[in-house]
């Protein structure tokens, strides 16, 4: 049974007088626990398929069915509450706070759920042990590698326990190195029963994933399993 669905789904931009459709009359659905790559050249409708799964963006035509609930009709307050609950985002620039501490990054969505301060940080030193920077909680984003910063970004997103894992691009900005670690994290994340999308145009960072959905000229031109 499907975690997610879209049936159906396009997406129009209008560009002045014109109009431009990103994504037209998609439909696919995704597993609890898969481990996912979206693919496709600049302009291919990745960006918007993201937007549309995190919730950060509505289908002009279509269906999204997330956890047997159609979320492409809610409002604005009712969709955060959705991202809040079932997505964890992870963006290529980490979108940390500056002046916060690693810890108190991470503790930072858990505040939208009305949880207590002793217990936002104890999920939060949970969730950056878990990514392997329990010696790093006090640390301020400068004071870490772009490796250290992506595993509290990472922690950041675990933190809520969401649904899915929506990953826009996790290693654009990381050396080839830390791109491996970042990547064996992802997946001993997914060999822990987390499902995974990564959004990427990379062929390398796809290959990781069980899955791989190729985009092109909003359709979906290749949906194929990897071989075991």
């Amino acid at each position: 049974m499907a975690l997610l669905e879209i049936q159906k789904l396009s997406k129009e931009y209008m560009m002045g007088q014109q109009s431009l459709l990103a994504l037209d009359n998609v439909s696919l659905g995704i597993g609890k626990n898969e481990y996912v790559a979206i693919t496709g050249s600049s302009g291919s409708g990745k960006s918007t398929m993201l937007n549309i799964l995190g919730c950060l963006d509505k289908p002009t035509a279509g269906k999204y069915i997330l956890n047997d609930k159609d979320v492409s009709e809610l409002n604005p307050d009712e969709l955060a509450e959705i991202r809040n609950r079932e997505i964890g985002f992870i963006f290529q620039s980490f979108n940390l706070l500056p002046r916060a501490s690693a810890l108190a990054n991470v503790m930072q969505p858990l505040i939208y759920r009305g949880m207590k301060q002793k217990d936002r940080k104890k999920a939060a030193e949970q969730a950056l042990r878990h990514v392997g920077l329990g010696d790093r909680m006090d640390h301020l984003p400068n004071q870490l590698s772009g490796g250290q910063r992506q595993r509290v970004a990472i922690a950041r997103a675990l933190v809520t326990k969401p649904s899915i894992l929506l990953a826009d691009e996790p290693t654009g900005n990381l050396d080839s190195r830390t791109t491996i670690e970042i990547m064996k994290l992802f997946d001993e994340l997914h060999a822990q029963n987390q499902t995974i999308i990564i959004v990427t145009h990379e062929p390398e960072i796809a290959d990781h994933c069980h899955r791989i959905i190729r985009l092109e000229d909003g359709h979906v031109a290749e949906d194929r399993m990897k071989a075991a």
